[in-house]
Formats: structure tokens, C-alpha cells, sequence
């Protein structure tokens, strides 16, 4: 029964993985599943094993299963109990399985195109990635709506954002030019401005670490542009009499804001894919685990886009092909 439900539930439309994928991923999460496991056992029995390897109870769903049921639950959003109908065990059963796989999933860090064994997991790595390869940074942030906090609970409105006059948690993306996710967390509360967040977070930090890094930003990042003008670049300012001004001169800044808003459409993109995942659209369970959550989710979405075949690839396969048919 179980190997149909794997079976089933290992499909991209439930899991949101290709099988390829999931297998390599099965493979790199299998090690340290076991070395967290033995180590929880080394803890609870104080000293060293006692009897033989295997013996005591086993697991009532395989690390496959539980790295599935992981998945299927941060893709669908389906409940715990749903699944537990699934594989024929306790909720709680699935609760723990996911809470053992979803921090695995969330230290993964994030792809690199074209380095497989290279992973970026914190700020530096990526201002230093880009500045080795010379790849011009593309900044957005994004916010998840979450539920309202209890009445009369401390810190109770810094959760309501001013742009969606709802309750948000806001993070920061960065992708390259080809909307590929290099880095995505950094969790702020929704009342947060854009600008104040990055600098929280440290970014500006690293801009002034590597100043020949460069990035494409939105309108909410207008004082990191003053900050850094050679580094960052950031919509024109709209003109104060624009219904005065030479026709020629609003055109202009017209066709400046849709060059720049070209440059940096592909991080909005990037968090278009985030979003595909039911937890990023609407997230409906504890506010504390939805760092850990979209971490897990975003290192996902990395690698799928890291493996993206790109413009410049697509053009160097296609041209050999044209000479060949002449």
C-alpha cells in the first residue's frame, strides 16, 4: 500500500520536485538525517550503544516517506492529519517526520548555476559570489500575508504592513539577471520599511564589504541608491510638475523607468516561483516557524532554477545546430 502512496505522492504536481530531483535529494538529506538520529539516541541513552545496530523499535515511516510527506506538505499545504490517513500512521507521527526533515531542508542554502557542489547560505557568500563572477544583482522584497495576533498581545502591530493593510511577514530576495534565487530570507515583520530591512539585515554592510558589486533595485530602495550611486541603481525620480513639463522630458523619464523596471523584472519573477508553494502564498501556522519554512521552500526553488538552461547557453547549442544544416 505504501509503495503506491510513494509512488503517487512522489509526482511534481504533489511534491513540487521532478524524480530526478527528488532522488538526489533523498541521497544528499539521507546522511544527516542518520547522524541526527544517532545522535539523539547517543543523548537519551548518556554513553554508547548498548545493544546491536537495529535493534529497538523502528520507525513507523521510512526516511523516503518522511522526506515526501515534507514536501507534499510545503507544496499543498495539506494537514497533517490528511497525511497521516495517507500512510496509515498517527498525525503526530507526520508532525515529528517534518519536523525532523524541514530543518535539513532549511541549512541546504541556496543553488549556484553551473557549480553543483557549491551552495550559497549567508549574505557574504553572495556578495562574494557576485563579485567573483562579475553577476549584477537584482534586490526585491516580498511580504507573506500570516494571521492577526491576539488581541492586547504585545507587538501586536508591527505585523500590519502599510502597503497591504494586512498582517505580513516580509523577506528579501536577491536573484542574477536570469531570475535564477540566490539568496532568500531575512525575516522582518510586515510593518517593516524595505529600506530599513535591508539594512537591518546587512546588506548595506556588504555593499560597502565589496563595492564592485552592483544591483538593480525597486522605488522602495531610493536612500541605498543615494548611499551607493555607482553601486546601485534605482528608478528616475518622477519630475514635480510632470503636467508642466517638455513632452520630450516626461517621455524620457517614461522610457528610463521601463528599462530599469526590465532590468529587474526577473527577481519579481523569482518570487513568483516561491509563491507556487501553498505556505508562501497564505501562511496559516506559527509566525516563529516561518523562517525556517521559507528557507526550505526557497533553497527548493534554487535548484530548480539553478539547472535553468540559459539565454547564453541556448544561443551557443543553437548555433552549431544552424551550421550543421547548412
Amino acid at each position: 500500500m505504501k509503495k503506491h502512496v510513494r509512488t503517487a505522492l512522489s509526482h511534481p504536481s504533489f511534491c513540487g520536485l521532478s524524480r530526478q530531483h527528488l532522488g538526489k535529494l533523498i541521497e544528499e538529506l539521507a546522511p544527516r538525517w542518520q547522524a541526527r538520529c544517532e545522535s539523539g539516541r547517543h543523548g537519551r541513552r548518556r554513553g554508547a550503544r548498548r545493544r546491536h545496530r537495529g535493534a529497538g523499535p523502528k520507525h513507523e515511516l521510512a526516511f523516503t516517506d518522511r522526506v515526501l510527506a515534507t514536501l507534499v506538505h510545503l507544496r499543498t499545504g495539506l494537514t497533517h492529519e490528511a497525511l497521516a490517513v495517507i500512510y496509515e500512521v498517527g498525525s503526530s507521527t507526520i508532525g515529528r517526520a517534518i519536523n525532523e526533515i524541514r530543518p535539513l531542508l532549511a541549512k541546504r542554502g541556496f543553488a549556484v548555476p553551473g557549480r553543483p557542489g557549491l551552495r550559497l547560505r549567508t549574505l557574504a557568500d553572495v556578495f562574494a559570489y557576485a563579485e567573483a563572477e562579475n553577476v549584477t544583482l537584482r534586490i526585491d522584497g516580498t511580504e507573506t500575508q500570516v494571521r492577526r495576533p491576539q488581541a492586547h498581545r504585545p507587538g501586536r502591530r508591527a505585523f500590519v504592513s502599510g502597503k497591504r493593510r494586512q498582517n505580513t511577514i516580509k523577506t528579501t530576495t536577491i536573484s542574477d539577471q536570469q531570475g535564477r534565487t540566490l539568496y532568500s530570507g531575512a525575516v522582518r515583520p510586515g510593518r517593516m520599511h524595505d529600506q530599513t530591512a535591508i539594512r537591518t539585515e546587512g546588506i548595506a554592510e556588504q555593499l560597502r564589504l565589496h563595492p564592485e558589486v552592483k544591483a538593480e533595485v525597486d522605488e522602495g530602495y531610493r536612500g541605498l541608491a543615494n548611499e551607493f550611486p555607482n553601486q546601485i541603481s534605482a528608478p528616475p525620480r518622477k519630475p514635480k510638475d510632470i503636467d508642466n513639463t517638455p513632452l520630450t522630458e516626461r517621455y524620457g523619464w517614461r522610457e528610463l523607468r521601463r528599462r530599469q523596471s526590465s532590468c529587474r523584472i526577473c527577481v519579481e519573477h523569482a518570487n513568483a516561483e516561491h509563491r507556487q508553494w501553498r505556505p508562501l502564498q497564505r501562511y496559516t501556522g506559527r509566525r516563529e516557524d516561518y523562517g525556517e519554512i521559507h528557507l526550505a521552500v526557497a533553497g527548493l526553488v534554487s535548484d530548480r532554477a539553478a539547472r535553468r538552461i540559459t539565454r547564453h547557453q541556448q544561443s551557443t547549442e543553437l548555433v552549431p545546430a544552424r551550421t550543421m544544416a547548412r
